[in-house]
């Protein structure tokens, strides 16, 4: 059974954040495939565990997920980027966050994500549950602009093509997911296949472009709203999706 503050957290989201209504689920493949989407602060996460269609293992960052290691990420992931004025609070709230935040991501569905020599457990895990059937979904943005829509992506994750490559003999579908908090829509956009018989760097760059691409065409489509941005900054900030 999950932890209860898992349980009293997740009730919670339901209740405060916006529902996130899937669209493009014809898009997404019947077998495995890893599901690419912008952040959106903490609404693309959230969202990915409350309301993505299927089974599914979200990408989790480590450190949210040790407890000794917790509040100095989350301050500078988070809050560094606030009003001076404020990051005082911030920064209190990040030394409150350890107990919480390891029940809650190790309850959660996710797969953590190592930047150290365990970095390969991370791509086994992925592999194992793909292999399983289930969706990997990552959130892959860097503080580097892209556009108005999305921030560049950090292109380490599409080695998970590779790897299932090599385990299996099967080619990993990238399915393109636009999260849109204003909108309360969860939209997938068309495939790309991996290609084995790529260099890692040309097909890293190759499906990153592809997906960036496609994601801002997603938002580019809907109605006029503001788009909640990768860094946690002021509302005033947020971009429209006008294509620029």
């Amino acid at each position: 059974m999950k932890h209860l503050v898992y349980r009293i957290l997740k009730k919670m989201a339901e209740i405060l954040m916006p529902e996130f209504i899937p669209e493009g689920t014809e898009n997404l493949p019947d077998g495995p495939c890893v599901v690419v989407g912008n952040h959106s602060q903490a609404y693309g996460p959230v969202a990915a565990e409350l309301y993505f269609p299927g089974e599914h293992y979200t990408w989790c960052i480590s450190e949210m997920m040790e407890r000794d290691r917790v509040a100095d990420y989350a301050y500078t992931d988070f809050w560094s980027k606030k009003p001076v004025i404020t990051r005082p609070f911030f920064k209190l709230l990040a030394h409150m966050l350890p107990r919480i935040s390891e029940s809650v991501f190790n309850d959660a569905a996710t797969i953590p994500v190592y930047r150290d020599k365990r970095v390969m457990k991370t791509f086994q895990i992925s592999c194992d549950k793909l292999k399983d059937g289930a969706a990997v979904v990552i959130f892959p943005e860097d503080y580097t602009e892209y556009n108005n829509i999305v921030h560049q992506f950090q292109r380490g994750f599409v080695h998970v093509g590779k790897y299932y490559y090599r385990q299996t003999g099967e080619a990993i579908p990238f399915v393109p997911m636009y999260i849109c908090p204003k909108l309360g829509k969860m939209v997938f956009g068309k495939p790309i296949v991996f290609d084995p018989s790529r260099s890692s760097g040309e097909e890293a760059g190759r499906i990153c472009t592809y997906l960036q691409s496609s994601i801002s065409e997603m938002a580019y489509s809907l109605p006029r709203h503001r788009v909640v941005p990768y860094p946690n900054v002021s509302k005033k900030y947020y971009p429209l999706n006008e294509r620029l």
